[in-house]
């Protein structure tokens, strides 16, 4: 497992650059859903808020500002260069009730009993190990603490993310089958896995609502949204070595989806998540 969570390490640190160029896209993307989760965490003035994989911290600014100057808001992430650009947002927004470290929080050393609550918006779904990473986030919790946070359900149920799969599959072939309990973005797929992990770690009163709606990869040139979509793809999807004639048929394939989708407000596509809320 340490094998794992270092290769974790290592791809969101190199990836990180790639998810702060296209960070504006991204928030528009998961802003609706982002905006719910925190509506069910509820966090009031004064709170100490936990952020759990708050990435270039889109999630810990809207908090800080929630909890006000009282209250104080820690975000963590494995993603120093997603990091570097949180901490520059935090500054230029000129607030100093928050706070960024750089670590797993499925075993960083959190004050224990501190946060009054914990919250991710996408970030919780790569701990190489569940049970003892939310365990983790519990005991960071004072007894009572809210946890909130939402993730994808099935791939199937996700064609933002399904139809690009199928275009690169019809140039590279199909993928090879992947654990579907291993960390990555489906990982907690299954409301019954995420009901054994939570009820496993010692949290109560858990809740798993599940969320559909429409999301938006935004507007722009085709190119601009391949680009998108080609730098944000598992660096496995795309072999290294791929020659130029098979980018500009992935490009080509990958195009041919986007306007598929094309409307006048932008490129929309169906998601479906989880809002799950749980107490320690």
């Amino acid at each position: 497992m340490a094998d794992l969570a270092e290769a974790l390490r290592s791809y969101w640190t190199d990836r990180g650059p790639a998810w702060v160029e296209h960070r504006d896209r991204l928030d528009a993307m998961l802003a609706p859903v982002g905006e719910a989760a925190i509506a069910r965490l509820h966090p009031d003035p004064g709170e100490h808020v936990l952020d759990v994989g708050c990435g270039t911290g889109t999630t810990s600014l809207e908090l800080a500002r929630l909890v006000g100057p009282s209250g104080r808001v820690a975000g963590v992430d494995v993603s120093a260069p997603m990091l570097d650009e949180a901490l520059r947002r935090a500054a230029e927004a000129g607030l100093d009730n928050i706070s960024f470290a750089v670590g797993d929080a499925g075993v960083h050393q959190f004050e224990p009993r501190h946060f009054d609550a914990a919250f991710s918006r996408m970030g919780i779904m790569f701990f190489a190990e569940p049970v003892a990473g939310f365990t983790n986030i519990r005991r960071a919790l004072r007894p009572g603490g809210r946890l909130t946070f939402v993730c994808w359900r099935t791939p199937e149920e996700n064609s933002w993310v399904t139809e690009p799969g199928q275009a690169l599959a019809e140039v590279l072939g199909p993928p090879e089958p992947v654990d579907p309990d291993a960390p990555g973005p489906f990982s907690l797929a299954s409301a019954d896995r995420i009901s054994l992990i939570l009820t496993s770690a010692g949290l109560v009163d858990i809740d798993i609502t599940p969320h559909d709606l429409p999301v938006s990869i935004g507007g722009g040139a085709t190119e601009d949204l391949v680009r998108y979509y080609i730098d944000l793809l598992p660096g496995a999807v795309i072999p290294e070595n791929a020659d130029i004639h098979v980018i500009d048929r992935i490009k080509a394939a990958l195009g041919a989806m986007v306007e598929h989708h094309r409307t006048p407000d932008g490129i929309t596509m169906g998601a479906a998540f989880w809002l799950i809320s749980a107490r320690a």
